[in-house]
């Protein structure tokens, strides 16, 4: 039997359940596999939060530091998120010859290109299952058990609070402000729910999986986002009388052109597996050329669904320290090689809500304005719903068009007297091209 020493940094809701786990597992993971796993340094700014664990008092230190330089520690676990302190926790620990696993995905969608190249110079590795989708295993799959294949598509829900909002809006009728309070009481959403709702949360796990997937660097930033804020319940009610679903989705697909990578409200068919995955689930649909459709299905968040991920890390390199070998040190990042398709470029369906002043011509001054835009409507439907005095609802279903001819058309719309208001635009995604390149059995 072999022992691996572990040093984690935060004890909140995720080192907390990495904590429970190791303990709760310990026995059989010496019982199965001969690994004694001992956590001999853990950090927090809080000392009571250790005691609840019931860390022995020597463990417990309130600095970093001390962590990533203790020479018996083997693996470092970061799970305090943010850029600052825990860039220099993944340099200290690097140079300090340590192995790190983190859950950092907002670090690590920007800046795992510098992280990876210190891990692979220090000849350690870095470890991010439990950054990309909570618990569901789709990094290991990626990068292992799909390696047969070229990956074509990665498209998901990867984001429990907006699934959990956008799902009790379409049961139960409700609004988005009104489901947002209830998700931030039942903890579901944070006090500030800025990174779920507007998009950067699925757009850093989009960028860590397209990366791998792909084999080219892609960063958050480089993730055309859009948020689920203008998302009404008359939007979801006319989605549904369409037979389709609106979903937050996180999309990479390879195209000849390069990358495309986005995340926004998307709607999908009703039929489609991730129209039906509910509540705060997630769910990561992947594509391969060779395997054709896999779907990973799970929780995205929580504590003891994301501890899940960090020990498959942990495990997967304490079975070479247990017996004395050293885990095959990181591989240098993957550099920028596919360019990235600007969004402009990029050509959908659309549905168009337009609030409108209820008189003659304005139905026909609208849709012309998308005429002079190039663009072909397939639907236009008129509703009188608003409480406002003179004013009614028209809903426009396009055929492909561009995404820089919509935004030309909603610039116009949006000057025009007659509209109150730009109420929302939302793609409708063609899924066939998800599985583009699939070979035929």
């Amino acid at each position: 039997m072999g022992t691996v020493n572990i040093g984690i940094i935060g004890l909140g809701t995720v080192g907390g359940g990495v904590v429970k786990l190791i303990n709760s597992h310990h026995d059989d993971y010496v019982a199965k596999y001969d690994i004694d796993l001992a956590i001999i340094k853990a950090c927090s700014r809080d000392q009571a939060e250790a005691e609840r664990l019931g860390l022995d008092q020597g463990v417990f230190t309130p600095d970093w530091r001390e962590v990533c330089t203790d020479p018996n520690i083997d693996i470092v676990i970061e799970v305090i998120g943010g850029e600052h302190p825990a860039t220099e926790i993944f340099e200290t620990a690097f140079a300090n010859g340590k192995h790190v696993i983190s859950a950092n995905k907002a670090l690590l969608g920007r800046h795992v290109e510098h992280l990876a190249s210190l891990a692979a110079q220090n000849g350690v590795q870095l470890r991010c299952e439990a950054a990309a989708a909570g618990g569901i295993p789709v990094v290991h799959a990626i990068e292992h058990d799909l390696m047969g294949n070229e990956i074509l598509t990665i498209a998901g829900i990867m984001n429990g609070t907006t699934n959990y909002i956008l799902s009790r809006m379409r049961n139960e009728g409700l609004g988005f402000e009104e489901v947002l309070k209830a998700a931030q009481e039942a903890g579901y959403a944070e006090a500030d729910p800025t990174a779920d709702v507007d998009g950067f949360d699925a757009a850093s796990k989009i960028a860590i999986l397209s990366s791998i997937g792909f084999k080219t660097r892609i960063t958050t930033d480089d993730v055309y986002m859009q948020g689920i804020r203008n998302i009404s319940a008359t939007d979801i009610q006319m989605a549904d009388s369409f037979g389709y679903i609106i979903k937050l989705l996180a999309i990479a697909r390879k195209t000849s052109e390069g990358i495309d990578v986005r995340v926004h409200p998307t709607m999908i068919p009703k039929n489609h597996s991730l129209a039906n995955v509910d509540g705060a689930m997630n769910a990561v649909y992947v594509v391969g050329d060779a395997v054709g459709e896999t779907m990973f299905y799970g929780a995205g968040a929580g504590s003891f669904p994301t501890a899940s991920a960090v020990l498959g890390d942990v495990m997967a390199l304490a079975e070479s320290i247990a017996k004395g070998e050293r885990p095959i040190a990181e591989n240098e990042p993957f550099a920028r090689t596919e360019p990235i398709c600007p969004i402009s470029d990029h050509t959908t369906r659309f549905y168009v809500r337009l609030k409108v002043q209820d008189r003659l011509g304005t139905l026909a001054a609208c849709t012309n304005v998308f005429a002079e835009c190039g663009i072909s409507i397939s639907h236009i439907s008129q509703r009188e719903t608003e409480p406002e005095e003179g004013v009614c609802t028209l809903v426009y279903l396009t055929h492909d068009t561009k995404e820089e001819a919509m935004q030309h058309a909603q610039e116009a719309l949006a000057s025009m007297d007659s509209v109150a208001e730009v109420a929302s635009i939302i793609r409708i995604e063609d899924i066939s091209l998800w599985t583009e390149g699939v070979f035929q059995n």
